[in-house]
């Protein structure tokens, strides 16, 4: 079964979920422990994903930004990707990073190009996709792109909560599952018919034509929508007292869970220090570590 996702971090715990590794978080980043190597974090171990890590195919095209009449493979596309990831580069390894960063967009189209091949061998296909905005565009092209195939495919969405014992689990994107779970979620796997499919491909191509700059999961759909959709969240959080870019960031992430990178918020704020809205109050080489501050009173009005 080939296994697809929409998001890098994701993709990386199911290949390990189909490799027999346990996947836990310390302190933020994710750490991995071979089987039988060190103590596995206390998550509930759900078994393992039946196959192996080279069926699992990553679409990280991040299709909830810009404009997507034009091909996912395009350089438009590939700069668009680059100019989001490489907001942060700096110090000694900034350059070799950039030219890792620049590679982003060849290794989606390259996954892509993986992912025909299998379904030219008529391999089954399951499409891993949730709420996120970016995960929803992606599951919709992707249908879209699957009506040319005949073969089986399967989907499974990615619920609101998962109820344990003593505890409630929220999630709002693949990117927070950890690979020791990820074969909990299979009782929710359901066949894609293609009445469905087509359906989820008319909203596409529904999108494409409207092709606003950012699409939003609004009451439960996708809608277009203007780039400063999510600057109301700034005006929230940010006073004229001086706060770590990194510290906003977060603080934003962790009250609204609207599936959108921190990289979105880094080139909003970026874009409201060109236009005097936010100050720097005391600059830094590591972006994310200045401090920054209302300077004004925005010239749009908080949603």
């Amino acid at each position: 079964m080939i296994e697809i996702l929409f998001g890098d971090s994701e993709a990386a715990s199911m290949k390990a979920a189909k490799s027999k590794v346990i996947i836990g978080e310390v302190n933020g980043p994710t750490s991995v422990w071979m089987a039988g190597k060190k103590t596995p974090p206390e998550r509930a171990f759900s078994g393992w994903v039946e196959g192996t890590a080279e069926e699992v195919v990553c679409l990280g095209f991040m299709l909830d930004i810009g404009d997507i009449q034009k091909p996912v493979d395009s350089p438009y596309r590939k700069d668009l990707i680059y100019s989001l990831l490489s907001q942060n580069l700096y110090g000694s390894f900034a350059e070799e990073m950039k030219d890792e960063l620049k590679q982003s967009g060849d290794v989606y189209a390259n996954e892509l190009q993986r992912l025909i091949g299998f379904l030219e061998n008529g391999e089954a296909v399951r499409i891993w996709h949730s709420d996120a905005p970016y995960s929803r565009c992606g599951f919709y092209s992707l249908c879209r792109m699957l009506l040319k195939y005949e073969n089986e495919v399967h989907t499974v969405r990615l619920p609101e909560y998962a109820a344990g014992e003593k505890t409630i689990r929220s999630y709002s994107n693949w990117g927070e599952v950890s690979a020791e779970e990820f074969a909990g979620f299979l009782p929710y796997e359901k066949t894609l018919g293609r009445a469905e499919m087509r359906m989820y491909a008319g909203l596409w191509s529904g999108l494409a034509e409207d092709n606003s700059p950012l699409r939003a999961v609004v009451n439960g759909r996708v809608v277009g929508v203007p780039e400063d959709f999510y600057d109301f969240l700034l005006w929230k959080m940010l006073t004229r007292r001086p706060v770590k870019e990194a510290r906003l960031i977060g603080d934003i992430l962790g009250s609204y869970h609207f599936g959108v990178g921190d990289w979105w918020y880094a080139r909003r704020i970026d874009y409201h220090i060109q236009q005097g809205n936010i100050k720097i109050a005391e600059d830094s080489e590591n972006k994310y570590a200045r401090l920054i501050c209302l300077a004004k009173e925005p010239a749009v009005s908080a949603r």
